[in-house]
């Protein structure tokens, strides 16, 4: 019923700072501060991405600089010790590297990020070749969208399905992302249908319904 979903492509960042893997501990620390980003690409060849160096594998060269763990801590944080010790982007990054695509939608970008509790995600094309970057601001970039826009997208692609003229008369109106349904529903045990269609347009911070005669007032109720 709804149009093609937001991806990828629509929000990332196309220009993105990345490293080979021989680059050294500064130059990356460089970059970071440089780029003011968290995390860097590692590439290979034309532009594979075989890994990523974020802040915190970079710090574990500060934590231990004066230290001397003992030998319950070393086997605890053996992978931090080595990082540590590292000096080269391919000593320190996380290989694999966790990527998406350009046509992953908004809603699998998020679960991804959140799922790995990472901040960005490198974009690569089908052979892994770097095409952009799409971070958490990205991801919200989605909930700048215009009142109206959303509006007309709820009325074409939920109100007209769910209650067509004229046996329903309903209203939609949005502020700050709130859609608000208002009016005269044929049949009022389609609101939590409604309720979850309209959730899921892009752009919609809450759902909200102000409905005229006692029939949708009772089905209202069944949505607190």
């Amino acid at each position: 019923m709804h149009g093609s979903p937001h991806i990828v492509s629509d929000v990332m960042t196309r220009t993105v700072a990345a490293i080979g893997r021989d680059a050294s501990f500064k130059e990356l620390v460089r970059m970071m501060h440089d780029w003011k980003v968290s995390a860097l690409p590692v590439l290979e060849g034309e532009g594979r991405v075989v890994g990523v160096v974020s802040e915190a594998d970079l710090l574990p060269k500060e934590e231990f600089r004066d230290s001397d763990p003992d030998r319950r801590t070393q086997l605890r944080r053996l992978s931090d010790l080595a990082k540590a010790g590292a000096v080269t982007a391919g000593e320190l990054m996380t290989s694999p590297a966790l990527t998406v695509q350009a046509d992953t939608t908004l809603a699998q970008a998020a679960r991804t990020l959140a799922r790995a509790r990472v901040k960005r995600l490198p974009v690569v094309d089908e052979l892994g070749m770097l095409q952009g970057i799409v971070s958490r601001a990205d991801l919200l970039k989605v909930f700048l969208r215009d009142d109206e826009d959303i509006a007309e997208e709820v009325r074409r692609e939920v109100v007209s399905y769910l209650f067509p003229a004229p046996a329903s008369a309903v209203r939609v109106a949005v502020r700050e992302g709130v859609v608000k349904l208002g009016g005269r529903m044929r049949d009022p045990s389609l609101v939590p249908v409604a309720a979850r269609l309209i959730r899921a347009v892009e752009g919609v911070v809450d759902v909200e319904f102000d409905l005229s005669d006692h029939a949708s007032a009772a089905a209202r109720g069944s949505l607190q």
